[in-house]
């Protein structure tokens, strides 16, 4: 316990709990970062109930089945067998100990932050709060908010912060697909409102989580994520820069990238792409963007990055109508598949995939456009794309005959890239996937 810190008898009572894993935990929102949450905080022995507004997440978790690819159905049943309840009736955000916010955090149309979805979650839990519960922010968003925002709204209940009821931040850090880390062995960073909150959320997280970084406040947790975030999209988007140089220079920046990392100090390897995807890394920065700007100050930096990343789309589809005009062909009647719609390799998750962005350019060109993805067998609809729906082709080699071109958004390890480049007629390149098979065919074109 932190030294001197006096805490009142609601917050007695809940570290008691806390610490006898007696504690009931909350979380709003079962998606990439919510699941995996209660999985983790269920292990540890914790009741957990989960609230989303989509029935059919509920329907699937009850009956055993998981919706995230690497959250295996054995999974959701022995939390099932540990307690783990979901619903979509809010009204019963008074039951638990603790209640922890996962919802998206988009951008609006003008890349101003949409926190519809924390405030509507915020005003859900005010209807029920109860002296005693310990509520926390996870979402990702620009410093201020869990004060500016979130604050206000319960303070609305008349109950006061610290005394009857605790209040802290805590950014998350999924990675989906990572091997190495998951929510468990991934540091918990947590800034309390007041120092009995932060107390709180660190002994909650603590119990299930195998390290956490206490700071200062809510602001300096909030901070923390938008600049692990913007750190590597700025990064991102000095490689993806350099990769449009160096085409036009004729050297291999993948190449470039490999000799500079041999280097033991002083170089972190980023690689180029046909754009930014997930639900982090593409918006984050434009949070900082915006919040900078309620301060007088331009992030020059960082838009600039904003606007090469957002710019690569269009770099893959100039290279897609160069090389399909080399062999006497235009973009518009050209049957071309996209490989791979997830923004990173070997997962299900789309969130703001560049392949949606490109697929959307080429069909405005008037291409005949189909996809394969063997972890997305059908597009969801998405808050940018709702009309781009189909169904992933099979990757046959006839099939991968018959096209004009197939463009690697995704370099999935599922695909049998000899395979791919031996029947199409063209590969356009964007991952650099089929480096060491340049000499089995002259049809492949980086981009």
């Amino acid at each position: 316990m932190q030294r001197n810190l006096e805490l009142p008898p609601l917050a007695v009572s809940l570290l008691e709990r806390l610490q006898s894993r007696q504690a009931k935990v909350g979380i709003i929102g079962l998606g990439y970062v919510g699941l995996p949450l209660a999985r983790t905080f269920s292990s540890a022995g914790f009741a957990v109930l989960g609230f989303d507004i989509d029935p059919t997440k509920i329907e699937k978790l009850h009956a055993g089945h998981s919706y995230l690819k690497h959250i295996p159905a054995e999974d959701i049943a022995r939390m099932l067998q540990q307690g783990f309840t979901a619903t979509t009736q809010f009204e019963r955000l008074g039951e638990p100990d603790c209640i922890l916010i996962c919802v998206p955090t988009p951008l609006t149309d003008s890349r101003e932050p949409d926190l519809t979805f924390v405030v509507r979650s915020t005003q859900a839990i005010a209807r029920t709060l109860r002296p005693g519960q310990l509520v926390i922010l996870e979402s990702t968003t620009y410093p201020g908010t869990t004060r500016e925002v979130v604050l206000p709204v319960l303070e609305d209940t008349r109950l006061k912060v610290g005394h009857d009821y605790f209040l802290a931040f805590s950014p998350e850090r999924e990675d989906p697909g990572n091997e190495k880390y998951s929510t468990s062995t991934i540091p918990k960073v947590v800034g309390g409102l007041e120092p009995t909150s932060l107390h709180l959320a660190a002994t909650l997280y603590g119990a299930a989580i195998s390290q956490v970084v206490r700071v200062s406040s809510p602001e300096v947790a909030e901070a923390c994520k938008i600049l692990e975030n913007t750190y590597r999209a700025i990064n991102i988007a000095l490689v993806n820069e350099l990769k449009v140089l160096y085409d036009r220079m004729g050297i291999d920046v993948w190449e470039v990238i490999d000799a500079a990392k041999t280097k033991p100090f002083g170089f972190q390897a980023f690689y180029p792409g046909p754009g930014l995807g997930g639900h982090c890394i593409p918006i984050d920065p434009f949070y900082l963007t915006w919040v900078a700007r309620r301060f007088g100050l331009t992030t020059r930096f960082i838009e600039l990055a904003g606007e090469v990343n957002t710019n690569m789309p269009y770099f893959v589809l100039e290279k897609i109508a160069d090389a399909l005009n080399n062999v006497g062909k235009p973009i518009r009647g050209s049957k071309i598949t996209l490989l791979g719609m997830a923004y990173k390799k070997d997962i299900d998750d789309c969130r703001e995939s560049p392949g949606f962005e490109l697929m959307d350019l080429l069909l405005r060109k008037g291409a005949v456009v189909r996809y394969n993805d063997p972890h997305i067998p059908r597009l969801p609809p998405t808050r940018n794309h709702p009309h781009l729906r189909m169904a992933s082709e099979p990757l046959t080699p006839d099939y991968l005959a018959s096209q004009d071109c197939v463009v690697i958004v995704t370099d999935h390890s599922a695909y049998d890239w000899r395979m791919i480049v031996q029947h199409a007629p063209l590969v356009i390149d964007t991952r650099n996937a089929t480096r060491g098979l340049e000499a089995a065919s002259g049809r492949i074109v980086r981009a």
